[in-house]
């Protein structure tokens, strides 16, 4: 009889778990960042002990140690397939489009992350995955060169292409093998300090775009960030600073509420780091930036009204002056601006903004004909029932490039031309990408129709 097959979650724990202990070793900063976070946290519950209940009433207390997001740029079309079969293993699928060329970031992506409220409970870890647009290099000759070079490279072990083959193959992987998927997987992320590429090479792309030579230039999509979650993250940002940490100067995303929503992001600036470029007579010394630190909080989950809003507000706050979000006092605007989207979560559902997990309370549990009859919003009134925001598991397109802009060393870029282009995206990664939208929209009708089945 065969051995039981470990589950893609607990692989997917198994994975963020030796990540976090590889990119602790190769950043130690992260490490700061983790121990802040934790003990920003642990503040917040301790103050808050409606949001602690909140947390533990739909489990995500359990998950918030644990939980983290990463980033890896990859730059080619079978690099990106692979990585969502290997993604498969671990029961993370591909969620939204991003396109990031409307911030001047060449490159559009996904997240690779759970799809169920019971595998985000689970753990909820996403990696940000973002495929290189060699198209929009305008140098003939220089677009082929990259081309070329990242048709050279591979980025997966033979042993871990052969366990993703096995895993499709028979449904899954026993715990060796699932543990030996983990240490290949691994090394596709891992840093290296040698280039691929000359020193020459090197400065040409990263002419064209600091994040073109940070794809091109190296034998793989090494993780660029992995990212804990705080409950608090202006508390975060103070920290970081008293510590002497190199801080982003904005957060990015909507400003400081009382019903947070989305996703508020920050880091410190990535490390300066030395790699050897060869050169045919020994190689040569030069310096990169990559790797970075980053802190997010992340808040409720809007319905596509309540986005709509949210891009609209946000569009108004960086035009103010022309100045985007790097000039003047870019927090004040934003506060201003957003004071028109509404900030109590009874108005927020009332309007449809965003969406909710409703569960009956112990009164409603002992009223269950009076349960049956009554709108949502009236069990809820009445206490016969709870309504909490439904935590946004995605990501934002403008605080992405942000991010990468702050970390690549260069200033926000303000030609915005778009260039969207899901049909070449999906058609890349050799699947659609699931509409988040409706997922959180399942999981709110999910949540509604229990309340009638007591």
């Amino acid at each position: 009889m065969s051995a039981p097959f470990t589950t893609p979650d607990q692989i997917r724990r198994l994975f963020a778990q030796a990540m976090s202990r590889m990119y602790r070793t190769e950043v130690p900063l992260y490490g700061t960042l983790v121990e802040l976070v934790e003990r920003i946290n642990a503040q917040v519950l301790a103050d808050d002990p409606a949001l602690a209940a909140q947390l533990r009433r739909n489990g995500e207390r359990e998950r918030l140690d644990e939980e983290r997001h990463g980033a890896i740029r990859v730059g080619t079309a079978e690099e990106l397939a692979t990585l969502r079969r290997l993604f498969a293993v671990m029961g993370m699928q591909p969620v939204g489009y991003y396109d990031l060329s409307v911030a001047g970031v060449p490159v559009h992506s996904t997240a690779f992350r759970p799809l169920t409220a019971e595998a985000l409970a689970q753990n909820p870890f996403r990696v940000f995955t973002s495929l290189l647009r060699l198209e929009l290099i305008d140098d003939a000759a220089l677009r082929a060169q990259a081309a070329e070079i990242l048709g050279r490279r591979r980025i997966f072990t033979p042993q871990a292409l052969a366990l993703i083959e096995q895993a499709e193959r028979e449904g899954g992987l026993g715990q060796a093998d699932a543990e030996r998927f983990v240490a290949e997987a691994l090394e596709t992320f891992r840093w290296h300090g040698d280039a691929t590429v000359s020193l020459p090479t090197y400065h040409a792309l990263h002419d064209a775009h600091r994040l073109i030579a940070d794809v091109v230039s190296f034998r793989g999509p090494h993780i660029n960030h992995l990212t804990p979650r705080t409950l608090d993250i202006d508390a975060a940002q103070a920290g970081m600073v008293d510590a002497g940490i190199a801080a982003k100067a904005v957060i990015e995303g909507p400003p400081r509420r009382a019903c947070p929503i989305l996703l508020r992001q920050t880091s410190f600036k990535a490390l300066e780091e030395q790699v050897h470029f060869p050169d045919g007579q020994g190689g040569a010394q030069g310096r990169h930036t990559a790797r970075f630190g980053e802190i997010e909080q992340r808040g409720l989950a809007l319905t596509p009204k309540g986005r709509a809003l949210y891009d609209q507000l946000l569009a108004q706050a960086r035009e103010i002056e022309g100045t985007g979000s790097t000039g003047g006092d870019y927090g004040t605007r934003l506060q201003a601006v957003f004071a028109s989207f509404p900030d109590d979560h009874a108005t927020l559902r009332q309007e449809g903004l965003g969406y909710y997990r409703y569960q009956l309370t112990d009164a409603g549990h002992a009223e269950p004909h009076r349960v049956a009859d009554l709108p949502a919003e009236v069990l809820v009134a009445s206490g016969l029932a709870t309504a909490d925001p439904i935590v946004y598991e995605d990501f934002l397109p403008v605080s992405a490039a942000g991010i990468f802009q702050s970390n690549l060393g260069g200033e926000e870029q303000r030609a915005y031309a778009a260039h969207a282009n899901r049909e070449a995206f999906e058609a890349a990664l050799g699947a659609k990408v699931h509409d988040e939208f409706a997922l959180y929209e399942g999981l709110q009708a999910q949540s509604l129709a229990a309340l009638r089945t007591p």
